[in-house]
Parts: structure tokens; C-alpha cells; sequence
């Protein structure tokens, strides 16, 4: 039985993603902002154990699981916890731009050092749900685009760095998802949102777990996810 530790559980892609390695029977360690977000999840996805931490502060995440009970083994380190903020050079101020780093690239980074040991005596695979963002930029999108781009350089780095432990690293890229994070970029863009015209988290959590689940013989490094509509 595996164990998957895994950030955004609570909705969109995470939330597919935990939901459909908890019906095959895997263990889910679950990361929750705050113990009030963890007792919701133990109530969505019941005997997954939780984690606390903050993302928006990851200088304190290593403080606060050093309080808490840490898996003693993780084949899978699933990156799905992202937030968005968009607005030209122009408008965004050092708030956001530093809220939207720490938490979808700091955050990561400092999850997969933490978790490190575990993966790498597991053979275990990290895998980083990116964006269709962290290859293309486009106006108004450039902080969420940065950190994304960040994403991408971290995960390629530890691909390279840790091959000869056996870690696998895959970055996902998706086009738009239906998920609460598209309804705030269509309010944000003040744009009618239609959930039924973008990408179903199913569907990307299928290619995730395509990765994970690739015989030891080969690795997927990348995997760019579009809407077929």
C-alpha cells in the first residue's frame, strides 16, 4: 500500500487527485493550512491522516511539522496547492506578488527538502501540478506566470539532482480547469465562468496518476494537459 502526501486536497485537481488514491485503498497524508482546513478534510476523505503548515509561510512549515507526527514513508509528493492573483507590472504590489511565490514556489520547495529522506528511501516521486503559465506568460498574469516559471526550473533541477537516488519528478502542465481557482480568474477577468468549457479535474488527475503509476522503467518529465473542447 503506498502513501501519498499531497497540498490542495481541499478542491479542483488535489481533491481528484486524493479522492481517486483513496478509493484504490492508498494511504493519503493531507496538507492543511490551518487544524480547522485539516478537520475538514479528515471529514471529506475519512482515515487520511493530516498535516498542519501554512503555505503562504514557508519559513514556519519546518517549525510546524517538527510539532506533528511525520510519515515515516511517502512514494508520492503531490504539489497541487496554488493560489492566483492576476494584474499588470503595473498594479501589483510586493504583497502579491510575495503571497503568490511563497505559495506556489517556496512552499514546494521547502515541502519536498522536508520530505526529502522519505522519497528517497521510498524510490518515491514528487510530482508538481504547474500551469499551461509555466510555459507561456501572458499580460497580466506575470507574478502567477513567475511563480509558475519558478515551478518549472525547481522541479527540473531535483530531476537532475536526485535521478541517482530513484526519485521521479513530473511537472504537470494543465490548460484551464474547472476548479474554484477558474471561477476567481473569470470574476477577476470579469468574464462569464462556464465549468463546462474548461478541463475536468478528473481528467488531469488521470494523467497524474498515469505518472505515479509508470512502470519503474520509465519516467514521465513532463505532461502538458489542454481542453479537448
Amino acid at each position: 500500500m503506498a502513501t501519498h502526501v499531497i497540498t490542495g486536497a481541499g478542491s479542483g485537481i488535489g481533491a481528484a487527485v486524493a479522492r481517486r488514491l483513496d478509493e484504490r485503498g492508498d494511504d493519503l497524508v493531507l496538507l492543511a493550512r490551518d487544524a480547522g482546513r485539516a478537520k475538514d478534510l479528515a471529514g471529506q476523505f475519512p482515515g487520511a491522516r493530516t498535516l498542519v503548515a501554512d503555505l503562504a509561510e514557508p519559513d514556519r512549515i519546518s517549525w510546524a511539522f517538527g510539532h506533528q507526527t511525520m510519515p515515516e514513508r511517502i512514494d508520492s509528493l503531490v504539489h497541487s496547492a496554488g493560489v492566483l492573483d492576476l494584474g499588470t507590472v503595473g498594479e501589483l504590489g510586493c504583497k502579491t506578488w510575495r503571497q503568490q511565490l511563497n505559495v506556489n514556489l517556496i512552499a514546494p520547495a521547502e515541502l519536498t527538502r522536508l520530505f526529502l529522506p522519505q522519497l528517497r528511501a521510498a524510490r518515491g516521486h514528487a510530482v508538481f501540478v504547474n500551469s499551461g503559465s509555466g510555459l507561456n506568460a501572458h499580460a497580466g498574469w506575470s507574478a502567477y506566470a513567475a511563480s509558475k516559471h519558478g515551478l518549472k526550473a525547481l522541479a527540473d533541477s531535483l530531476r537532475q539532482e536526485e535521478h541517482g537516488n530513484g526519485v521521479r519528478v513530473t511537472s504537470v502542465y494543465p490548460g484551464r480547469t474547472a476548479s474554484p481557482m477558474q471561477a476567481k480568474v473569470h470574476a477577476q477577468e470579469g468574464k462569464e465562468y462556464e465549468p463546462s468549457r474548461w478541463i475536468d479535474p478528473e481528467s488531469v488527475a488521470t494523467a497524474i496518476l498515469t505518472a505515479i503509476d509508470l512502470p519503474r522503467d520509465a519516467e514521465i518529465n513532463d505532461l502538458t494537459v489542454r481542453p479537448g473542447r
